[in-house]
């Protein structure tokens, strides 16, 4: 079963933070700078957690994830720019 996640960081090296990033990207749709929408099965999930624990500096830096619902999403309300394509697109690669 899929589920969206809100996901944002605050990651303190540039390094490590351009590789949270990438591996964002890899799962979703970055809708600001440091966050991101990802639609992820449990095992996407577990597995993008195992990747992001081996990638940040648990002392220094902070992931978090918010699972939310198809409704949170609907009632989200956004004011300026949006991304160029939805979180519903079928374009991730994983």
């Amino acid at each position: 079963m899929e589920r969206l996640y809100l996901i944002c960081y605050d990651v303190t090296a540039d390094s490590r933070r351009n590789r949270v990033a990438k591996l964002l990207l890899q799962y979703g749709l970055r809708v600001q700078k440091s966050v991101f929408e990802c639609v992820l099965t449990q095992k996407q999930r577990k597995r993008l957690l195992e990747r992001l624990n081996r990638t940040i500096l648990l002392h220094e830096d902070q992931v978090r994830l918010y699972p939310l619902s198809g409704r949170s999403r609907e009632k989200a309300i956004v004011l300026g720019i949006q991304p160029e394509w939805s979180i519903d697109d079928d374009v991730f690669i994983v």
